[in-house]
């Protein structure tokens, strides 16, 4: 036998630190801890989240659940190693697909899959995502991080997320619920969101070269600071119109537009249209359109446009509902109704100069 010794292998040889994994959760106990309710039973570290569900309360409890992540905008905040806002828009992806069917968002779970665990990253994206539930009056009541060394790079990371809500049966909202006249109040966006943003980065950052620390005439703030503003959730205002009006259907506007959102809560014998003259999108959306000449229609079709959510409800509530929004800090508007047809929307007019 040869007289040299073989190397022992070990995990942390492969790529995998146990020890900054177990840095990170102490890292990000404290920023959990403000992401809570009163249901939830025990702590970090467990290997299930608990939350104690009041069944008391309702005499039909259903559970929704939604499941979402944050696309290419994570390749926006790994360029510019700003981490704190993706999880923002994490929870805002998935507790606003929960509260358009009615349901109030319980609690989330999120997963985290990086080419390295770096502590204090890894407790920023947490961070980010802790301050997205307390927006949402949800919990936060566990997660994983998986170190995948080999299969991602080591600044690279991907994250998802998980959310449970309860709503009671007969107040489930939906299709079958929108009535004809019912009119339809838009409620702003913060920006892009976390939709588009392959068309994003490839008109501004590879068409037009576009640096991110980039001053830009037709924002007031350098470039990268605009794309990661984080996505507005509307969560605890789409609550408070249930209880304070009768509303009939909300949409959430991500992927696809508003066109295509709204109508997947329309009946198939009901149609909306809606006025581009009520409202301006953002500077953002023309300085996509102009540097990339996106045309009109592919504009509204891959982005909110400056709309993030609209809520369906009889004309005799506006009022009551434009002023629930006021006092939230939401500005919304009414922007169309829902009239006799065929399952579609129309979005007629032009957008104010």
């Amino acid at each position: 036998m040869s007289g040299t010794t073989k190397a022992s292998s070990s995990y942390a040889g492969a790529g995998v630190d146990i020890d900054a994994g177990d840095r990170a959760v102490e890292l990000m106990k404290s920023k959990v801890a403000r992401a809570g309710r009163p249901e939830v039973v025990g702590g970090l570290g467990g290997f299930a989240g608990l939350f104690r569900l009041d069944v008391a309360k309702y005499r039909q409890p259903l559970l929704a659940s939604s499941t979402d992540g944050v696309g290419t905008k994570l390749a926006i905040a790994q360029a510019m190693d700003r981490h704190d806002t993706v999880g923002i828009d994490l929870v805002g992806m998935v507790v606003d697909d929960l509260v358009v069917c009615g349901a109030e968002p319980l609690f989330l779970q999120d997963y985290i899959a990086c080419g390295q665990v770096v502590p204090e990253r890894i407790a920023a994206i947490v961070g980010g995502i802790a301050e997205g539930c307390a927006q949402a009056g949800c919990a936060l009541v566990g997660g994983e991080t998986a170190e995948h060394p080999g299969l991602m790079s080591p600044e690279h990371y991907d994250i998802a997320g998980t959310g449970v809500g309860v709503v009671e049966a007969d107040d489930v909202l939906g299709p079958d619920t929108v009535r004809e006249g019912d009119v339809v109040i838009a409620m702003a966006s913060s920006g892009l969101h976390s939709n588009g943003f392959s068309l994003v980065r490839h008109v501004l950052l590879q068409g037009a070269r576009l640096r991110l620390d980039a001053e830009v005439d037709e924002l007031d703030r350098p470039l990268g600071e605009e794309l990661l503003t984080p996505t507005r959730i509307y969560a605890k205002d789409c609550l408070s119109l249930i209880e304070e009006t009768s509303v009939h259907g909300f949409a959430h506007i991500t992927g696809g537009g508003l066109a295509s959102n709204l109508a997947r809560v329309l009946p198939a014998h009901l149609s909306a249209t809606l006025d581009r003259g009520t409202w301006t999108p953002q500077p953002v959306f023309s300085l996509v359109a102009g540097r990339g000449k996106v045309e009109p229609a592919e504009m509204e079709r891959t982005f909110n446009m400056g709309v993030g959510m609209v809520a369906l409800l009889p004309a005799a509530d506006v009022d009551r509902a434009l002023a629930v929004l006021l006092a939230r800090h939401v500005p919304a508007w009414v922007v169309g109704e829902v009239t006799a047809g065929s399952g579609d929307v129309t979005l007629t007019g032009a957008h104010p100069a």
